[in-house]
């Protein structure tokens, strides 16, 4: 007797890491931009960068959650789950370096931590969506897309 086949992960875990990886990679782009325009004299840009900063740690944490759904119910990889943690021990000691003024500790870990969420979003975005469930049985079919590369080919007669 053969045992059942393995329900397939669903998908929504890991739209929900690509949509916070995406808003984090846009955060970071408009801290260094922010940062950017303080360095050239805009200095009413700094409390815009403060801001920026907040709400980028805000996403950190709901990233945090969301790397654990894509482990957990999502049976997904580890990686997301640790690289987010790192990256949010990361954010609170460069908000904590930022409040202290250690510019060269700051500017340092900013140009690490926007790497970090660059390498996040491209590895978020590389992993492989689970297929969405076909009721072919219920007379529904597909909406006549074509099949995923490396899935059997079905031909009509």
């Amino acid at each position: 007797m053969s045992s059942p086949p393995a329900a397939s992960a669903p998908r929504w875990p890991l739209i929900l890491l690509r949509i916070s990886t995406a808003a984090l990679a846009l955060l970071a782009l408009l801290q260094t931009m922010l940062a950017g325009s303080f360095l050239d004299g805009t200095y009413d840009s700094l409390k815009g960068h403060e801001g920026a900063a907040m709400a980028l740690a805000t996403v950190v944490v709901l990233q945090l959650a969301v790397a654990a759904l894509v482990l957990r119910p999502g049976r997904g990889p580890r990686w997301p789950l640790w690289t987010t943690a790192l990256l949010a021990l990361a954010v609170v000691g460069q908000i904590g370096a930022g409040y202290a003024r250690a510019v060269s500790a700051h500017v340092t870990l900013g140009v690490l931590l926007v790497s970090g969420i660059l390498f996040g979003l491209v590895g978020a975005w590389r992993l492989p969506l689970p297929a969405r469930a076909v009721l072919r049985d219920s007379g529904q079919d597909d909406g006549g897309r074509l099949p995923r590369p490396g899935g059997p080919l079905e031909v009509n007669r």
